[in-house]
């Protein structure tokens, strides 16, 4: 019961950080009127990333782990594009690249096992591990066309279609959340809904806004 506890507690101070991280950029957006992508909101990506790994492997959910993979770097990249990388101390640094590659080498040393973990858990079904899965890489897809986004246009952007991206991909592990009964995954997903709608309102009112001007 107390590792149950302790497991709950990763997963919910992860969500704490994904949720800082959008209610910072939202009250910033609201009050410039524009969708900004503000420094802070690359760090405690960061911060969540490590948590919402951990509380995947602790649940054996390689939904979870898959998603948190592919936009880890994603992240480190972004605060490069801000500036921030090259302020880091060179030892953070180092652990920061290399942690990810210690996970997947860990789990590589027993493929078996991992398989039987993950892909023939009894308590989770394959065609849910797969809606899951569909789920974590539509959400996770955002942040590589954020990034493709953002390195042609040299600055780190949060453009309209990531806001579009974030509701589908949202919508899906909020349902995958729901079956699975997990609080933590309906929680942060439920408040990112409306997040994500509004920044997608403001963004396309700015859209407008800068076509009406031309």
């Amino acid at each position: 019961m107390r590792t149950h506890f302790i497991i709950f507690a990763i997963g919910f101070l992860s969500q704490l950080f994904f949720s800082a991280r959008t209610i910072v950029q939202w009250i910033l957006t609201e009050r410039e009127k524009r969708v900004l992508s503000p420094s802070v909101f690359w760090i405690l990506s960061i911060a969540g990333s490590y948590l919402l790994c951990l509380y995947g492997w602790f649940r054996n959910d390689f939904a979870i782990i898959l998603g948190q993979f592919i936009s880890y770097y994603i992240y480190l990249g972004n605060l490069n594009l801000k500036g921030i990388w090259n302020k880091i101390p060179v030892l953070l640094k180092g652990l920061l690249l290399i942690t990810p590659i210690f996970a997947i080498a860990f789990m590589l040393r027993n493929i078996s096992g991992f398989m039987n973990s993950f892909f023939q858990n009894r308590t989770v079904p394959v065609w849910l591990i797969i809606f899951g899965a569909i789920g974590q890489v539509t959400f996770t897809l955002r942040f590589i066309y954020q990034w493709l986004y953002s390195y042609h246009h040299h600055e780190s952007l949060l453009p309209i279609g990531f806001w579009i991206i974030s509701l589908i991909g949202s919508s899906l592990i909020l349902i995958y959340g729901i079956i699975r009964i997990d609080p933590v995954l309906i929680l942060g997903q439920s408040f990112g809904l409306m997040a994500y709608g509004r920044n997608l309102y403001i963004g396309l009112n700015q859209s407008n806004y800068a076509i009406d001007k031309k």
